[in-house]
């Protein structure tokens, strides 16, 4: 005899587990928001992930702090360079009401725009590399943001 299995229903849920849970929510969406905002050129809505003394370390060690340096660096990329990241093994663990901690592996393809579009794509130019991101996330008044996040590669493929 099977048991049919239920789902909580959100009366059954303590407050502090679906704080918790929101807070998880709310650091993935960070995650994937700022791939998207890097991979659509959008500098400003990146840099706004940010908590205003966030720190961001790039994988040649450059460190940029705030918002307003980022967004610069991110401006500054080539106008024709083109990037698609795919994220994987997201973990976000919370730490405390106002704190919590994530990781994921990042696979980063790149091109460029001047290819000619064929019916599967554009080239992939240039290394293609493997990289993870380890994140630190705080809660601010404008909800969850980025604190500081460490990335860097693990595997590369030359070109």
């Amino acid at each position: 005899m099977t048991q049919d299995i239920q789902p909580p229903r959100a009366d059954d849920v303590d407050q502090q587990t679906l704080d918790a849970l929101l807070a998880k929510q709310a650091c993935y969406d960070l995650v994937m928001r700022f791939v998207a905002c890097n991979d659509r050129r959008d500098p400003q809505g990146l840099a706004g992930l940010f908590a205003a003394k966030g720190v961001l370390v790039r994988p040649n060690g450059e460190t940029l702090v705030g918002p307003a340096a980022i967004a610069a660096a991110y401006a500054e990329r080539p106008a024709d360079r083109l990037t698609r990241h795919l994220v994987g093994n997201v973990l976000i663990d919370v730490t405390s009401a106002t704190g919590a901690i994530g990781s994921c592996t990042v696979l980063l393809w790149s091109g460029s725009a001047q290819d000619t579009p064929g019916p599967f794509g554009r080239p992939a130019q240039g290394r293609q590399v493997m990289g993870e991101f380890e994140d630190t996330f705080v809660r601010t008044e404008q909800g969850w943001r980025i604190a500081r996040r460490e990335a860097r590669f693990t595997f590369v493929r030359e070109a």
